[in-house]
């Protein structure tokens, strides 16, 4: 058995302050490393594959995102 292997629950129950991150970018806003970093950016948000990274390092929501947004406002 693997010791680097990540657990994924079945399902993805986002944090406010990953909601809140997913909803930032949707409205366009793009987040740099810096700034990732600075507000504790989940790596949950990249390892579902809820955020990808433009060819300039920047963070910016993905489908997968948005959708999780349109399910945790419904």
């Amino acid at each position: 058995m693997a010791l680097d292997a990540v657990y994924h629950a079945t399902t993805f129950e986002p944090t406010v302050d990953e909601l809140s991150m997913l909803k930032r970018l949707e409205m366009g806003e793009l987040v740099s490393m810096t700034e990732a970093l600075k507000e504790h950016l989940s790596v949950r948000l990249l390892e579902w594959g809820m955020i990808g990274k433009t060819v300039d390092g920047k963070f910016t929501i993905t489908d997968l995102g948005r959708q999780q947004i349109r399910r945790s406002t419904s």
